[in-house]
């Protein structure tokens, strides 16, 4: 059978275009894909902050200054993307605590590993941390990891949500009797049905560091995650506060389980999507949504943010099948991806604005261009149940990819000459038990009747028992997984 066209199910559809009328001369919107202004006072303080870092701990073996780092990273390129208008997405004044964490993203994005592109017609090698829940009995709905990695959560079919350190930190709470042993897990009930998904507010890893001041303890302080939301088959979504360890906020909206739920790039907005057909934005200190995102025809399962904030998207199932780009600024949409045959279980956008995955449960995953609304390859590799989650290098350079076949992929994302040539980037290769990495998990005779894998994927990591439910690049590129051990698989 051959490949699908991107138009799949919308005759006559332009590539990316909202506009589904096959007479209507279809004329793309142009998008603002550049980075979200930074305040000025903020900037200043942040450069303010970098400066001292920068007499303190001097840069080492030919390393930049933070304080260049940062202007490197502020610095409008030339380019035909525009930023998004700050002030038609009010946030709140910046304290002392955004502070630290743009101080914290500026040491990783010096120090992190830089990962090249494509050498010599291969591409880079990485490795990953798998993190393995034990003793779940099948009950694990959901992984998330905090992004200052020293937190990990599980949201179960039990209703409840526990919350681990990965540092072996004790989770503390003001309200803990006098006495009482620390403990390095907390439960937290509240939900009265099963727990969907969950979502750390933005936080700032610590580089390891030598210090003898109390700089670094106190960074590490302001830069860690301060809440929790979750969501679940009661229709609801909750906010925890991860200092005392309570439920802050229950906002009810939806009127159908809630699929899926993510926190802002930068904070105090978050997004969620239900089995009611909608996609509805909020802010955490209002118990109503600001906007609601309605187009779908069928239940809206995933959902991803832009890296700027000023744009969201919302993948579908069984009836739709699409990926639809929305602006927050005034509710529109403004992108229709259309061409997968399965139910679209993951999106998410790379770190540079213009490329973005999505995967589905048939285990295909197809990466698009927001600026020309067209699709630029298609990855085959997981099958049996599907892709749950896919992350990018910092680079946008390659694309990490989990699912239900207890793989870990990683794939080259950058265009040759060879997929060039090919239409849609849809190339494709047998594989066989000669394959490396690959092999263990998706041929054990090694015929050629195996499994279809494409040219792209640089790496396969099998776990034994263990589907794969979230993968996650740090900011210092390194690939952390989560999966559930299951006795019967």
């Amino acid at each position: 059978m051959g490949e699908l066209g991107e138009d799949e199910g919308i005759q006559g559809h332009q590539a990316g275009s909202t506009n589904t009328d096959v007479n209507a001369v279809g004329t793309l919107s142009k998008l603002s894909l550049a980075p979200m202004p930074m305040e000025p006072d903020l900037m200043e303080d942040v450069k303010a902050d970098l400066s001292h870092e920068d007499s303190v701990h001097p840069p080492v073996n030919g390393q930049s200054t933070l304080v260049d780092q940062f202007e490197e990273n502020i610095k409008q390129e030339p380019a035909d993307d525009a930023a998004p208008n700050r002030d038609q997405i009010p946030f709140p004044p910046s304290t002392a605590r955004d502070v630290a964490m743009e101080v914290q993203k500026v040491k990783e994005n010096r120090d992190r590993f830089s990962i090249e592109g494509r050498t010599g017609g291969i591409g880079p090698g990485l490795s990953v941390t798998m993190f393995t829940f034990h003793n779940t009995f099948d009950s694990v709905n959901c992984i998330e990891f905090s992004g200052d990695n020293t937190l990990a959560a599980i949201g179960t079919a039990e209703s409840y949500i526990r919350v681990w350190s990965l540092d072996n930190r004790p989770l503390v709470s003001p309200q803990d009797p006098p006495g009482s042993q620390p403990s390095s897990s907390r439960r937290l009930i509240g939900h009265s049905g099963p727990v969907y998904a969950l979502s750390f507010s933005p936080s700032a890893a610590v580089p390891d560091q030598s210090s003898n001041d109390d700089t670094r303890a106190s960074a590490a302080t302001d830069s860690q995650p301060r809440y929790m939301l979750s969501c679940s088959a009661d229709s609801t979504v909750r906010l925890w506060s991860l200092d005392t360890w309570t439920n802050l906020v229950v906002y009810r909206s939806h009127n159908s389980p809630v699929w899926d739920v993510r926190f802002c790039p930068h904070g105090h907005y978050f997004l969620s999507c239900s089995a009611d057909r909608t996609a509805r934005l909020w802010s955490t200190p209002q118990i109503a949504p600001l906007r609601i995102f309605v187009g779908h025809d069928s239940d809206v399962e995933t959902i991803a943010w832009h890296p700027n904030g000023a744009y969201v998207f919302t993948g579908s199932g069984v009836g739709d099948k699409t990926v639809r780009v929305w602006s927050i600024v005034n509710g529109n949409q403004v992108r229709i991806f259309t061409g997968h045959t399965g139910n679209i279980t993951a999106i998410s956008c790379a770190p540079n604005g213009h490329l973005f995955a999505s995967g589905d449960d048939k285990g295909e995953i197809m990466l698009w261009d927001l600026r020309t609304g067209r699709r630029t390859k298609t990855l085959k590799g997981h099958h049996k149940g599907g892709v749950w989650s896919l992350d990018w290098s910092v680079e946008s350079s390659v694309l990490v990819s989990g699912g239900a076949d207890k793989t870990v992929r990683v794939w080259d994302v950058q265009q040759n000459k060879e997929s060039q040539n090919k239409s849609n980037g849809d190339s494709v290769t047998k594989i066989d038990g000669a394959t490396v990495g690959a092999a263990s998990a998706t041929s054990k005779t090694g015929k050629a009747k195996g499994p279809v894998v494409s040219p792209d994927q640089i790496s396969c990591f099998a776990t034994k028992k263990s589907p794969v439910y979230k993968v996650r690049f740090t900011q210092m590129n390194l690939v952390m997984a989560g999966g559930a051990y299951l006795e019967q698989a």
